[in-house]
């Protein structure tokens, strides 16, 4: 029976899910929590089939798999397995698209209405008492921006952007479409500088490669207008960090919403 292994099971919740259909394969599986570097070789040498959800697989580390026919990554991203590798043994490679797009949609609502409504700040003048020591129980420290009549721009337009979109005129979001990166400009898309200069909010829709690598960097950023918010729930490498912790220091512009990293 071929071997499968699950690298880092942890990262998916499994106390939540079900393994059966899994179970019913006709494969033998093994399971392993996580996974380190060290640990790593040992695991997938004998492996047909591997299953990760964060772990590294580069050339080095896929030199061990000397049975390796197939790699899934527990994710929509695959940023982190050297697919070139894996084709010159003759593995395939595949993603899971569209697995949590509601759950990815309101998590970016989430960022936005919490730095429209400074949620944080008031959150923390709540816990601080500052409400109670106002001369007058208001408490006007933190301006609130509405959404809506806001425009939204969204870059990448894919299952994600696309479901992004479909809820803004909930909050009365105009929506902006940024063009294909690297095609030609469609009716009705915007060219990216533009959509950044016009856009009150971007939200991030990509995957990571080497054409997204800090496709936000210092001149991008420089782009948008002070009052804007940028929303990447991408990946982290999209945008330039130094340039955009040296942006929201300067107040260049309003916030950002990040809940991914480069590293």
């Amino acid at each position: 029976m071929k071997k499968a292994v699950f690298l880092d099971l942890a990262t998916i919740g499994p106390d939540e899910l079900s393994l059966s259909p899994l179970e019913d394969l006709p494969l033998s599986w093994e399971y392993h929590r996580s996974t380190s570097p060290v640990e790593l070789p040992g695991r997938i040498k004998d492996a047909e089939i591997i299953v990760t959800n964060k772990c590294r697989l580069n050339i080095g580390e896929l030199l061990h798999a000397s049975q390796l026919k197939y790699i899934c990554t527990a994710a929509t991203g695959f940023n982190h397995i050297d697919v070139d590798a894996a084709k010159a043994k003759d593995a395939v490679v595949s993603n899971v698209r569209g697995y949590a797009t509601s759950s990815v949609v309101q998590h970016v609502y989430a960022l936005i209405l919490t730095l429209s409504t400074k949620l944080r700040e008031y959150n923390s003048a709540v816990r601080n008492g500052d409400w109670q020591h106002s001369e007058n129980f208001c408490l006007l420290n933190f301006p609130i921006e509405e959404v809506s009549g806001k425009t939204l721009g969204i870059i990448g337009y894919g299952t994600l952007g696309q479901a992004v979109a479909k809820v803004a005129p909930a909050f009365g979001l105009e929506v902006l479409i940024c063009q294909h990166l690297y095609g030609e400009l469609e009716s009705g898309r915007l060219e990216l500088d533009d959509l950044l200069a016009r856009a009150d909010i971007i939200s991030l829709h990509l995957p990571l490669n080497k054409r997204t690598t800090n496709l936000l960097g210092e001149r991008e950023l420089s782009l948008m207008k002070p009052n804007a918010l940028l929303i990447n729930t991408g990946r982290g490498g999209i945008v330039d960090e130094l340039a955009l912790a040296d942006a929201l220091r300067q107040k260049r512009i309003a916030g950002a919403g990040v809940d991914v990293l480069a590293t």
